[in-house]
C-alpha cells in the first residue's frame, strides 16, 4: 500500500473528496502558466514544439503587459492559429473572465470556427476555472460567460458595434494573394482596423495579436509596421518571425537556429532533422519563388517593377536540351561578412552560345566559407575558371580561394594532384542597375538558361527592384558569371529596359520538347 493510500485510509469520504479537489485545483492552476501548457494539459492530441513555446511565451508577455501589440509570422499548418486564435483566448478568459475577446479573420466561416472551438473549451473545461456559459447565450457568433466576458467571431470588415474589446485577434486577414494584392481590399482592411476595430478597445486592458501570411509589403502587418514600427526600433509592435528556413536577414532567430536550419513542425518529431529538412525542401521546390518567400519565409515580394518576370524565368528553365560545355566556371560575389549572402554560382558556356546556370550554393558566409564552397563547386563541376567580382577586395579574394583550396587538399576533399582553377577578374559596372540590366536582356534574348529550378536565385531576379540601393548576392554572382563567359555583355547597358516576360524570337534556337511548345505559345508561334 502506498503512502498516499495509507493516508487516505484514515480519512472519511468528505475529506478524501476535499483532498482530491484541492489537488485538481492545484493542477488546474498550474496549467494556467501559459497557453501551450494549458493546451497540453487539456488536450492529449496537442503536440508541443519549440516554435509554439516561443509563440506562447510572447502571448504571456502580452498578457503581462510587457507590450500590447504582437505580430506572428510562420509558415502555414504549423499550429500558430490553434495556439493564438483558440487556446490563447480561452486562456485569457480563464485569467480575465470579465473581458471581451474578438476573433476576426478574412471570412465569417473561419472566424466562427475559431469561436466555436473556444466555446467548446469553455463548455468542457470551464468549470475548473469558474468559467461557465451564460444561460441563453446560444449564438455562434456572439456568446457570453456568467462573469461578463465573452467572444465575438466576425470577418474583418464586419461590425463590432456594441461589443467592447479587451483582446483583438486578427487571424489571416487576407484570404489569398489576389485579395492581398487588391489595393481596394487592402484599403478596406486598413480602414476597418483604424475606424472600427481599434475604436472598440478598452482602456483598462487591451491587446492586439495578429497572425498571418505575409502576402504583400502593404498587407495588414506591413502597414502596421510602417505606421507604428517595431518594438526594438522604438515602435509599438513586437514581431515573432519564424521562417521555414532560418535567415539572418530577419535578425536573430527566435529559436537560435543557424542560417538555413528548418523550422519545427507539429507532425514531425523535433529531433528528426532530416525529415524536417525534407519537408521544407519539398515545400520550396513545389512553390513558385514568390509563394515560397511569402508563405514560408514571411518575406513578401512586390509583383511588379522587377527586371525580369517569373514567367520569363520559368520559360528559360531547361533540363532536356543537349548541349556541350565549352567553358565551365564558378562565379563569386563575396559578402562583406557572415550575415550578407555571398553569391556562389556555377555554370558553363555551351556550344549553342548560351550561358547555362547549373548550380547555386549561395548562402550567408564568411570569406573562409564562401571560398571553400566555391572551391568545392569548382572541383565537382570540373570548372577551369573562378570568376571573381574584382570591385571587391581583389587580393583578399585570391588569398581566400588559394587558402581554401590548399586546406581542402590537405583534408583529402580535393585530390592533391588537381590544379586550382584560374582566378580571373570581372570588372562589373559599379551601378547595380547598370550591372544587372544587360544580363536581364540576355535572358530576354534567350542567351541564358537555367539547368533546373533555382528558387532563391529566381526569387531575387523576379523581385529585385532597380530602385533598391543594393542587389542580392545571387544576382551579382550570376551577372559575374555571364560577364565572364560572354565578355561583350559587359560593354554596354540597356537603360530603363522594359520588364521582360518572354525570350525574344529569333535570338537563339528555342528549347526542345515541352519547353519548345511553351516557348512557341508565349511568343505567338
Amino acid at each position: 500500500m502506498t503512502t498516499v493510500a495509507r493516508e487516505l485510509e484514515h480519512l472519511d469520504d468528505t475529506e478524501v473528496w476535499g483532498e482530491l479537489r484541492a489537488a485538481e485545483r492545484s493542477m488546474s492552476r498550474e496549467l494556467l502558466r501559459d497557453p501551450t501548457t494549458l493546451a497540453r494539459g487539456l488536450d492529449p492530441r496537442f503536440r508541443m514544439r519549440p516554435h509554439l513555446k516561443v509563440i506562447s511565451d510572447a502571448l504571456v508577455e502580452v498578457t503581462r503587459g510587457d507590450y500590447d501589440r504582437l505580430l506572428i509570422f510562420t509558415p502555414p499548418q504549423v499550429g500558430k492559429s490553434t495556439v493564438v486564435a483558440e487556446w490563447f483566448p480561452f486562456w485569457w478568459l480563464c485569467l480575465f473572465p470579465m473581458d471581451k475577446v474578438a476573433v476576426t479573420s478574412y471570412g465569417d466561416d473561419l472566424a466562427l470556427r475559431r469561436g466555436g472551438t473556444i466555446r467548446g473549451y469553455v463548455e468542457e473545461h470551464g468549470d475548473e476555472y469558474d468559467l461557465r456559459m451564460q444561460p441563453g447565450s446560444g449564438a455562434k457568433q456572439d456568446w457570453l460567460v456568467t462573469r461578463g466576458g465573452g467572444v465575438r467571431s466576425v470577418s474583418v470588415g464586419k461590425g463590432l458595434t456594441g461589443f467592447d474589446v479587451n483582446l483583438l485577434i486578427v487571424d489571416d486577414p487576407h484570404k489569398d494573394r489576389a485579395d492581398a494584392e487588391s489595393e481596394a481590399s487592402r484599403r478596406a482592411l486598413h480602414d476597418w482596423y483604424s475606424s472600427t476595430a481599434l475604436k472598440r478597445l478598452q482602456p483598462d486592458r487591451n491587446a492586439v495579436v495578429g497572425i498571418q501570411t505575409r502576402w504583400h509589403p502593404d498587407d495588414f502587418a506591413g502597414r502596421r509596421l510602417e505606421e507604428e514600427g517595431r518594438l526594438e526600433d522604438g515602435g509599438r509592435w513586437k514581431v515573432v518571425h519564424l521562417p521555414a528556413h532560418a535567415d539572418p536577414k530577419f535578425g536573430p532567430d527566435p529559436l537560435g537556429r543557424a542560417p538555413g536550419e528548418p523550422l519545427t513542425h507539429p507532425k514531425i518529431p523535433t529531433r528528426n532533422k532530416a525529415k524536417l529538412r525534407a519537408w521544407w525542401a519539398d515545400m520550396k521546390v513545389t512553390s513558385i519563388p514568390r509563394d515560397w518567400h511569402s508563405l514560408c519565409q514571411g518575406d513578401p515580394q512586390p509583383a511588379v517593377g522587377a527586371l525580369v518576370s517569373e514567367e520569363l524565368l520559368r520559360l528559360i528553365r531547361d533540363t532536356t536540351t543537349k548541349v556541350e560545355p565549352q567553358k565551365i566556371a564558378v562565379s563569386i560575389d563575396p559578402s562583406g561578412g557572415g550575415r550578407d549572402v555571398a553569391g556562389v554560382i556555377g555554370g558553363f558556356l555551351g556550344d549553342d552560345g548560351r550561358v547555362w546556370v547549373t548550380d547555386d550554393v549561395s548562402a550567408p558566409m564568411s570569406s573562409a566559407e564562401w571560398s571553400t564552397a566555391a572551391s568545392l563547386l569548382a572541383y565537382r563541376t570540373h570548372a577551369a575558371i573562378i570568376y571573381v567580382e574584382w570591385n571587391f577586395g581583389r587580393d583578399m579574394c585570391v588569398l581566400a580561394i588559394q587558402t581554401s583550396w590548399e586546406k581542402l587538399q590537405r583534408d583529402g576533399e580535393i585530390p592533391p594532384g588537381v590544379l586550382m582553377p584560374a582566378i580571373l577578374p570581372v570588372r562589373a559596372k559599379q551601378g547595380k542597375l547598370l550591372r544587372a540590366e544587360p544580363v536581364a536582356q540576355l535572358m530576354v534574348q534567350d542567351k541564358v538558361r537555367f539547368r533546373g529550378l533555382f528558387t532563391d536565385l529566381e526569387r531575387e531576379w523576379a523581385t529585385w527592384q532597380p530602385t533598391d540601393p543594393s542587389s542580392p548576392g545571387r544576382i551579382d554572382s550570376s551577372c559575374v558569371l555571364a560577364y565572364g563567359l560572354i565578355p561583350e555583355a559587359n560593354k554596354g547597358a540597356i537603360v530603363h529596359a522594359p520588364l521582360p516576360t518572354a525570350p525574344q524570337p529569333g535570338s537563339v534556337t528555342p528549347p526542345s520538347g515541352s519547353s519548345a511548345a511553351a516557348y512557341g505559345r508565349r511568343i505567338g508561334k
